[in-house]
């Protein structure tokens, strides 16, 4: 089954399709299958999602950025009585770093942030309590609303202390989502995510940078990778594993937070030495750190998942090794594959 990227208008022909008495039947089969809607289709958690979504069976409606405008409550009120989902992932999300080519200041930052992880968000919650009581929503949080932790690892209870607009807005979205679960009786749960790969990993991510950087190392197109603090320790996890894990998160008798961690951390330096000996390369002879990206110590980030074990048997699937290889392996093959379509496809657009 394919996703459907709705644009507003084509919500409202749902309607009109119901009221149509010579309707076709395949049509009216597709109304009526379970319907599971992923606000942020585009990102690397959606597109498993949806894939995830799909091999179980379900109607997948994925909306991607501009194709429904989140910040209208009235259209997202409609789009929920007409669809009437089961099952509303919100995966929407704001990111903006220093290396954005873009600047902006604090208060546009601010304004950004909210608008996504906040009003939005509270759009869906208040438009399930009034046309779609039954539908869950399970909303995408993030382990940088612990701040800078004094202990780890982080768990349920551990203070939320936010150090950045980003993390300050997503734990924002956590209360709305506690405050609709206490007060409305809405189905809303948190997943805390950590990080977590994909070969879906943008590459602006330093798991996909050293990849990248790696492989045009070996073929010869650049002679050095330029990283921060090779000894920052994080919390890898396998991306796939953990919209798995969101999927049980949303479908259990009572609604929660539940942090989504593997419990062990990695250095980038560990990371280095993975991709660089799988690629038969001396990273020391290639990698170097600039002073300038390097950030100040912190406790790293480290999750403690029980929570969410004992609740779901959710337990990671993939080492930390394992993802390393296979991820470089996948963006090996994607490099190969498109360069072959290049050298293929060059003389034919030359004879047009």
């Amino acid at each position: 089954m394919a996703i459907i990227r709705l644009n507003h208008p084509n919500i409202k022909c749902y309607k009109a399709i119901t009221q149509q008495k010579t309707c076709c039947s395949v049509m009216t089969r597709h109304l009526q299958m379970k319907s599971c809607a992923i606000i942020g289709c585009d990102g690397q958690d959606g597109k498993l999602l949806s894939e995830q979504l799909q091999a179980e069976g379900h109607h997948v409606v994925g909306i991607r950025r501009n194709t429904l405008n989140i910040s209208d409550r009235n259209e997202v009120i409609t789009f929920l009585s007409e669809l009437n989902p089961q099952e509303v992932y919100y995966l929407a999300a704001f990111h903006h770093s220093s290396e954005d080519e873009i600047k902006i200041d604090d208060a546009e930052l601010f304004n950004k942030s909210f608008a996504v992880h906040l009003h939005g968000l509270v759009h869906f919650l208040e438009g399930i309590k009034q046309s779609a009581p039954a539908c869950r929503l399970l909303y995408a949080a993030s382990s940088h609303v612990f701040g800078e932790p004094a202990l780890s690892p982080q768990n349920e209870n551990t203070p939320l202390q936010p150090r950045n607009v980003y993390a300050i807005s997503k734990v924002a979205g956590m209360e709305a989502c506690r405050y609709y679960r206490k007060n409305h009786g809405v189905y809303a749960a948190s997943a805390i995510l950590y990080n977590h790969e994909s070969p879906y990993r943008k590459a602006k991510f330093v798991s996909q940078k050293i990849i990248c950087g790696a492989l045009s190392i070996k073929q010869g197109k650049q002679e050095e990778l330029v990283l921060g603090n090779l000894d920052a320790a994080i919390d890898w996890g396998y991306a796939p594993d953990y919209v798995d894990a969101m999927r049980r998160c949303i479908r259990l008798k009572q609604a929660d937070d539940f942090i989504v961690a593997t419990g062990e951390t990695h250095t980038v330096r560990e990371f280095v030495e993975i991709v660089f000996d799988e690629v038969g390369l001396d990273w020391k002879k290639h990698v170097r750190t600039n002073p300038q990206l390097l950030t100040k110590s912190t406790m790293p980030l480290k999750g403690d998942a029980t929570k969410l074990r004992l609740a779901t048997g959710w337990r990671p699937t993939m080492d930390f090794v394992t993802m390393v290889k296979s991820l470089l392996h996948a963006q090996s093959g994607s490099l190969v594959f498109n360069s072959w379509i290049s050298i293929f496809l060059s003389p034919v657009m030359e004879l047009f």
